[in-house]
């Protein structure tokens, strides 16, 4: 598993399904990956980006940190917060800076 995540690591991956294991696997569709405007700061380890999940149920859940699955990944904690609701479900995102 590699140490830092970056935009490159997500974006050959919208619309792929990454599973919550600790909710009973529920399913969070990536929907967007997308930079981030940033100053450039010496040490930085990467560009800021965001992620956009889908999930489809009518459960919110809250803000805390994921443990999904994925088979290019493995297992990865990602920090998500609800954003939005459609009539399909709740957008959560995440935002690696």
């Amino acid at each position: 598993m590699m140490n830092v995540l970056t935009l490159e690591h997500f974006a050959a991956r919208v619309n792929e399904t990454f599973i919550s294991l600790s909710d009973g696997n529920a399913a969070f569709v990536l929907k967007e990956v997308r930079p981030l405007p940033s100053a450039t700061l010496e040490g930085m380890l990467r560009k800021p980006f965001s992620l956009m999940f889908h999930n489809s149920s009518a459960i919110l859940f809250s803000q805390k940190i994921f443990q999904m699955q994925h088979a290019a990944f493995g297992e990865v904690g990602i920090f998500l917060v609800p954003v939005a609701r459609d009539s399909h479900g709740f957008l959560y995102q995440a935002i690696f800076n």
